[in-house]
């Protein structure tokens, strides 16, 4: 199995959720690392992958949005510092892929299946062969004890429970 490395100036961990069931708040976070072992990227089937998502590295462009996820209200980062993710299986569909695995937030951990779009492969100017990959999942916050809302006067609630998990990657292999 050879190593593959992130490129993370052209790779990005992003989400999104329904705010005041009205609009979109997206983010993403910063800072993450990963581990991507596979015979051969060309078939994804044959690969080992994870995630670390450093929490404190939340954006949402909202500094106080933001220090309010890190709070105990939604992911208690001096608790639970990171979310991750550990693949369990990968099957081909049609020229994608199902990848499915562990994923754990706020110290609860279920079963996801991420859709996994093959971006393809290129070499860059420099002549390193490159893959890219887009996933994508969608998870009911809830479910992992991210259960505070608010009540809005109009009816329903400022938060909403699905939560759209996107993961762009570009990766290489480990130097």
């Amino acid at each position: 199995m050879a190593k593959w490395t992130v490129d993370q100036s052209h790779s990005s961990v992003g989400f999104e959720v329904k705010h005041m069931m009205v609009s979109k708040v997206k983010g993403q976070f910063d800072s993450y690392t990963a581990n991507v072992e596979a015979a051969d990227l060309s078939d994804l089937t044959t690969a080992s992958i994870s995630f670390k998502f450093d929490v404190a590295s939340i954006n949402t462009k909202n500094e106080d949005r933001d220090n309010h996820l890190k709070s105990a209200d939604f992911f208690d980062v001096e608790s639970n510092p990171s979310i991750d993710f550990t693949s369990t299986s990968i099957t081909k569909d049609g020229d994608d892929y199902k990848v499915t695995g562990d994923l754990t937030i706020k110290g609860v951990t279920k079963q996801v299946t991420f859709d996994v779009e093959y971006g393809g492969k290129g070499t860059n100017p420099w002549g390193v062969e490159v893959y890219g990959f887009e996933a994508e999942t969608k998870i009911n916050r809830e479910e992992f004890g991210l259960t505070w809302n608010a009540a809005l006067e109009t009816g329903g609630v400022l938060v909403g429970k699905d939560i759209k998990i996107k993961v762009e990657l570009e990766v290489n292999p480990a130097a």
